[in-house]
């Protein structure tokens, strides 16, 4: 009911209760009481006795109804879930997945008490200003093939970033997006699988949008940045996820279709990993050498200082130093 009225708020300059009761066959009471509801969820709605409502503001947190307000997707965002604290955006996701959820539903938080990221390393999710989000997949691929999701979702989240900022965000090879040397977004996959098939994925992605620049120094040392000190100014954390999941959306569509060859070039344009002198710690071994290249299947290519050239599957990038 409370997503009715604040269609009709949004719409129309000012609307009364009683109008607002009648088109929703509900007393101006309830009515009062739904608009009262919405305001503790950040909306400022003014109220006049001779004219009736108007909307002032929209919240800028994220709401389902405010993020499907803006989502031209097929399979993503049919359902999202939204919590105030969770401990892991991850963990119920994944519940849900096995519960059979279907596929594109997900929860976002405003805050985690127990983010994590890859190798179950943590992620500091605080409430002021970051997106911590999880999307159930249920991609119709082999295992293996899903190394190649995260690599999706970056180029969908560097596309997202460069329409709310004058930033021109990178992927380091495997999952994170940097600007101008910091970080500002990271991707997790946690996939469920038997040995030819998978049951489900859980894709995680953490944004620092306008997160403040103390919090980001306590917690990364300097390494971590934001969207809005790039933008120079708060940006609409609404936005950016609307943003993400339309064109996440759209390349999982490609990807589904077409494979990862499909987005490999698109990738690579985006990436500051290949072409560059790289030490990849992969299971306490160290490679180092040139990056030289990713695979149709989704591999960073190393060549080391033998000449020999070796397919990476996993691993952290320690340093990316351009040629």
């Amino acid at each position: 009911m409370r997503e009715l009225i604040l269609e009709a708020l949004k719409r129309e300059p000012t609307v009364s209760g009683e109008q607002l009761g009648k088109r929703l066959n509900i007393s101006r009471t309830a009515v009062w009481k739904h608009v009262n509801e919405l305001r503790k969820d950040g909306y400022k709605i003014y109220s006049s006795p001779q004219k009736g409502y108007s909307l002032v503001e929209t919240t800028d947190l994220l709401l389902p109804e405010e993020i499907k307000a803006g989502l031209e997707t097929r399979i993503l965002g049919t359902r999202i879930l939204h919590y105030t604290e969770v401990t892991s955006t991850q963990d119920l996701a994944a519940a849900l997945a096995r519960e059979g959820a279907g596929e594109g539903i997900a929860i976002i938080a405003e805050e985690q008490t127990h983010g994590r990221g890859r190798k179950g390393r943590q992620w500091v999710s605080p409430r002021e200003g970051g997106i911590y989000i999880s999307i159930v997949l249920r991609p119709d691929l082999k295992p293996f093939q899903t190394i190649q999701i995260p690599l999706v979702a970056g180029i969908a989240l560097c596309r997202a970033i460069q329409m709310v900022t004058p930033a021109l965000p990178r992927i380091k090879w495997p999952n994170d997006i940097v600007i101008d040397g910091k970080k500002v977004a990271g991707i997790l996959t946690e996939i469920s699988a038997e040995v030819d098939a998978v049951n489900y994925v859980v894709l995680g992605v953490g944004i620092n949008v306008n997160t403040p620049a103390p919090i980001l120094e306590g917690i990364s040392g300097g390494i971590a940045g934001s969207l809005a000190e790039t933008a120079g100014k708060s940006l609409s954390r609404v936005r950016v996820v609307q943003h993400f999941i339309n064109e996440f959306d759209r390349a999982y569509s490609t990807f589904l279709g077409d494979g990862f060859r499909a987005l490999r070039q698109d990738w690579k344009n985006l990436n500051i990993t290949v072409c560059s002198r790289v030490v990849i710690s992969n299971g306490g071994e160290e490679i180092t050498g040139t990056a030289v290249d990713i695979d149709e299947d989704g591999f960073l290519l190393v060549e080391g200082e033998n000449g020999l050239v070796a397919r990476v599957v996993s691993g952290d990038v320690l340093a990316v130093n351009p040629n």
